[in-house]
């Protein structure tokens, strides 16, 4: 009888592992400039309370294929209720067309978006939007 209670146990701590580790996971919309894209970001809460996040993206022309040709892709971070700010720079691996992206942030509600840009700097985020998605954590 207590091996099926642990039995049990293991499964309901299975599930709840998964369920959390599925929660930290969020999948980015593509834009209309780069429709073939796809992207996912991971959040984890890290011991100072801020999310490290891991964005990873695959079929991602290089900016300069886009049409208009961009020089540039950069990440964006809008927390709720403030202006967009620039977290970095996204630089696609021509070969495969793979990017990836690490940062930590002291917000747990934002949306974290790509864009193409002419320039590496930009003031504001262009138009030509590539993937975004809102994380809620």
């Amino acid at each position: 009888m207590k091996s099926g209670k642990t039995l049990t146990l293991i499964g309901a701590a299975v599930l709840l592992f998964v369920t959390a580790a599925l929660a930290d996971q969020f999948k980015m919309r593509a834009g209309e400039s780069n429709p073939a894209a796809m992207g996912v970001v991971h959040v984890n809460t890290d011991r100072n309370g801020n999310l490290s996040v891991d964005l990873d993206a695959k079929h991602l022309a290089p900016p300069d294929r886009l049409s208009p040709a961009h020089s540039n892709y950069i990440v964006w971070i809008q927390p709720s209720g403030q202006q967009p700010q620039i977290l970095g720079e996204l630089r696609v691996n021509t070969q495969d067309e793979a990017a990836s992206f690490k940062t930590s942030v002291p917000y747990h509600n934002f949306d974290i978006f790509v864009t193409a840009e002419d320039t590496a700097k930009p003031t504001t985020p262009s138009s030509t939007e590539v993937l975004r998605t809102s994380v809620q954590k």
